[in-house]
């Protein structure tokens, strides 16, 4: 085991002795412990359990980067140099500074209240994953394939700068995905299922009902009708709600994204409406318990809430302390990690749109021909477009849901799919699913969610004409 007393000692020592060489230094220790399982069709592919220990250092110099990332510690002063020496090589064409943040000195350890994973053998997490596999194949005699994923990890990481900032901060992040592949002749459909959690083991031990259902919905898939493609009246719920605004709206409000475009900084302008009066967005890790929440970022920038959109206008975005010193703004403690052998990034954290006054039971009244849209099987998004397919669907006739139907793909553009929202839920749902990617840092763990959302001319099912 790491003894983290020296190692915090060699940080601090490392960063008073090089810490003048620069504008900012910051190294970053961490130590992980993890388990992956992965049974296909009930065989196991992986089953592993792993410890490891690295670190970084990012040195910061008139606008200049420098990064090194190591796993052995007698490295540290090398990559100490290695780093300086970057950023003193790419650095002073510009007198660019980070934006201030007061120092931090503190030791964090997000609690597990549903029971910590460490303390669970690798043989009773691997009978939860053959549990869930059984379930999966007997939801249906047409399932033909079915794929189970487990995952552990937990974090501690030391943070040390320059300024004075000397952080040490825990957490433990778990995940589950469920697949399940139904074949009749020719047709194939999937149902996917997945869940996660920073509470605790506890929270995978009740996922039966999910599960199944993921194989029940790739069975019944087989005999429903492909929705017929058009423009159309579209009520979603909050899953997919939350996967809206984290994948279509959320990167767009991602600062680095927008202070190297300046068509897109031009766009994403404050004060400018984007949706109706009772759309409010927000992004944050403050609110405690979802897999994007902790206490400080990986620059040691204490986590926040965010309001992106107030009453339908453009109010915030997210920031790092370099983006928030380039636009002449606020870090919102957004600069995230994957790991050790990443420079942190402006991510997203938790993402939700608030509920809304419209009762859920009145979102599809007056609805001549629509759809209800629900769960997610997957989606992409290219800058202002994106493409989300729904898990399961249903026409909606004069005001009521009506048949299932499959193969329902949502297209748009995100600016003008939240000036068409018509109404906003009094529900709410939270998504702890989500594992996003950004500069091939991918799965960082992240939460989102929302309310009902009733959203007009929606493309579904392919593009139509204008």
């Amino acid at each position: 085991m790491v003894n983290w007393s020296d190692v915090q000692n060699r940080v601090t020592e490392g960063v008073a002795r090089y810490g003048d060489r620069t504008d900012f230094l910051a190294i970053r220790l961490e130590t992980s412990q993890s388990t992956q399982i992965v049974l296909e069709s009930q065989r196991v592919d992986t089953l592993s359990e792993a410890i490891s220990l690295g670190g970084q250092v990012r040195a910061y110099y008139r606008g200049g980067w420098g990064f090194a990332s190591f796993n052995q510690l007698d490295q540290l002063e090398a990559q100490i140099e290695q780093a300086i020496a970057a950023a003193q090589q790419v650095g002073g064409l510009t007198q660019a500074s980070l934006a201030p943040v007061a120092p931090i000195q503190d030791i964090v350890i997000l609690p597990l209240p549903q029971g910590n994973p460490r303390e669970i053998s690798l043989r009773e997490k691997k009978y939860l994953c053959d549990r869930y596999a059984d379930l999966l194949h007997q939801a249906d005699p047409h399932i033909v394939s079915t794929t189970v994923r487990y995952s552990d990890s937990t974090q501690q990481t030391l943070l040390a700068t320059s300024e004075g900032t000397l952080i040490d901060q825990t957490w433990t992040d778990l995940e589950m995905r469920f697949a399940a592949t139904a074949r009749q002749g020719d047709r194939v459909q999937t149902g996917r299922e997945t869940s996660g959690s920073r509470q605790g083991y506890g929270d995978l031990l009740q996922l039966d009902g999910a599960v199944m259902a993921a194989g029940k919905r790739a069975a019944q898939a087989l005999n429903l009708p492909p929705v017929q493609g058009d423009r159309y009246t579209v009520v979603i719920d909050p899953i997919l709600t939350g996967l809206f605004v984290h994948e279509a709206f959320g990167h767009l409000s991602e600062a680095d994204m927008a202070y190297e475009n300046p068509d897109l900084l031009a766009v994403m302008e404050f004060g400018k409406r984007f949706g109706p009066e009772e759309l409010h967005i927000f992004d944050g890790a403050a609110p405690p318990g979802h897999r994007g929440s902790y206490c400080y970022d990986d620059e040691g920038t204490p986590a926040t809430t965010t309001a992106l959109i107030q009453s339908g206008r453009l109010v915030g975005r997210l920031h790092s302390r370099e983006t928030a010193g380039h636009l002449g703004e606020t870090p919102t403690g957004n600069a995230r990690c994957l790991n050790y052998h990443y420079p942190p990034l402006v991510r997203m954290t938790n993402t939700w749109i608030e509920r809304g006054n419209t009762p859920v039971a009145s979102l599809c009244d007056g609805i001549k021909l629509g759809v209800y849209a629900a769960n997610w099987l997957g989606g992409m998004t290219n800058g202002e477009m994106f493409t989300f397919t729904a898990g399961e669907a249903w026409m909606i006739r004069n005001g009521k849901k009506a048949e299932p139907v499959r193969d329902v793909t949502l297209s748009g553009n995100v600016f003008k799919t939240l000036a068409s929202i018509e109404a906003i839920g009094d529900d709410f749902g939270w998504d702890e699913s989500g594992g996003c990617g950004k500069g091939g840092q991918n799965g960082l763990a992240v939460g989102c969610g929302g309310p009902s959302l009733r959203i007009r001319d929606v493309v579904v099912g392919g593009d139509c004409a204008d």
